[in-house]
This record gives structure tokens, sequence and C-alpha cells, in this order.
């Protein structure tokens, strides 16, 4: 089911849900109402089993500015389903991969979205960065999400300087995957929408919440959690022909089960 929305704009096709960021006026500054209508558009592409991956972009010239700070509130016919936090935290822990297609400047709450992602590929000439200390703010929820692609002291200059990288800086420091041309831009996206199609959806979905849950326990207790995670895996109908496939040299026929 494809929504009607006022702040982002939504399209299925081929396996991926397309979700724009659409408040081209104000470089897609994000507001309450746009992260409202982010949220319910993730639950309903995680509940769509025909959606294999989930592709996170901005209409126009820019990925998202920032926070948008003009007033308004998530006042719309959706019911309010969360605020930021809990939107940094439905990209973060998704169990469908969301690719972030940086198209041009992510700052800000912006750099939050692309970094919350499973991936993220950014067009040259985009910026990335956390301005905020320059009018008095401070990126703090963000920073859970940062502090989890780049190195401390990485992130404690950017965020203290205030800086706005470029998109190959960003790549060589770990913070999106890798920098294209603008031409290169949605094939690079589509070549991972690709792979994630060719694989088991279901040990996608696994995988993906076992690495989510994983990533806040110590040692002692992530091994046994992953232990029964990979019994979890091994029940399912497609680890049992993938390994079927193997040992019978030929492709495997996913089902999901």
């Amino acid at each position: 089911m494809i929504r009607s929305y006022e702040r982002i704009k939504v399209e299925r096709a081929g396996g991926v849900e397309t979700i724009a960021l659409s408040n081209p006026p104000r470089r897609n500054a994000i507001g309450p109402r746009m992260m409202n209508e982010l949220l319910w558009a993730l639950e309903d592409a995680r509940a769509a089993d025909e959606v294999r991956s989930i592709v996170l972009t901005g209409e126009g010239k820019a990925f998202c500015s920032g926070g948008d700070f003009t007033g308004a509130t998530h006042d719309s016919e959706l019911p309010h389903k969360g605020d930021f936090a809990d939107l940094l935290l439905a990209l973060y822990r998704s169990d469908k991969p969301v690719i972030a297609k940086v198209n041009g400047d992510a700052l800000g709450g912006g750099l939050g979205l692309a970094a919350a992602c499973t991936f993220a590929v950014a067009s040259v000439g985009a910026k990335l960065g956390t301005p905020e200390i320059d009018v008095g703010l401070f990126p703090m929820m963000i920073m859970a999400v940062l502090a989890r692609r780049i190195p401390r002291r990485r992130l404690t200059e950017m965020m203290l300087f205030g800086e706005k990288l470029d998109a190959e800086e960003a790549a060589r420091i770990g913070l999106v995957n890798r920098a294209v041309a603008p031409g290169e831009l949605d094939a690079a996206v589509k070549a991972i929408s690709d792979a994630i199609a060719s694989k088991s959806a279901t040990t996608v979905r696994l995988g993906l919440r076992a690495m989510a849950d994983e990533d806040d326990l110590d040692l002692e207790r992530a091994l046994p959690m992953l232990r029964d995670r990979l019994s979890e895996v091994l029940a399912t109908d497609d680890a049992r022909e993938g390994l079927m496939a193997f040992l019978e040299k030929r492709a495997p026929r996913w089902t999901g089960r």
C-alpha cells in the first residue's frame, strides 16, 4: 500500500521502495510532519513482502539540509508515530536494507539519516557535515549513529569544528560506503539493491536483526545470542536450499522461508 504524503514521495518498483524527502524550497529540511511520514513509509515498506530493499533520497539538489525549525507541526491525516529519535532507530534497526542515496548535501539531521541507513552512497560534490555548533547547537541525537560509523577522534573534530566533508573524505573515513560521480549514482545504488535481491530475503532479515541486537552487547553476551540466531537461520528452508545448491554446484532457488 502506498499512502498519500505531503513531505515525502514514495515509489515501489522491482522490489525496491524509493522514499524521497520532498521539501525542495527548504532543501528537504526535516520537520515533524516529514519525520512522521517517514516512519509510516518505513513501516509499510518493511511489511510488504515484495519489497527487498529501501532507498532513501532527496528531491532536487539536496539530500537533506538538516532540521526544519520553521515551527511546523506533524499535523496531518496520519496519526503521530514518533519523533526524530524514533526515526533514527527505525532506520538503524531496519531488517530490510536501507540505502541512503545521497544526491546532494546531507547536513545535521540529514547526515544523521544517511548514517542511520544500512548503506550510503554519496554523489561527488555533496557536502556531509555537522554545522550545528556554528549556530550555538550541538548534534546530540545524530552523534549516536555517527559514533557507530566513524572513529571517535574524527567525529569530535567534525562536531566541534562544524566541519562539512566532501563525499570522498566521507567515504575514506567510513561515513559512506563510496563516493561516485553524479551520473553514476543511480547505477551504484542499483548495484547494491540488485545484490540484496539475489540473496535469501529470510537470511538478510535475520542477519540484520542479529546485527542490530548485537550492537550494545559485550562479547560474553553477544556470542551466545548469535549462536542461537545461527540456529534460527539453519532451521530455515533457504539455509537448507543454499547448502544443497552449494553441494550440487548450482544456483540456489530461494523461497523466503
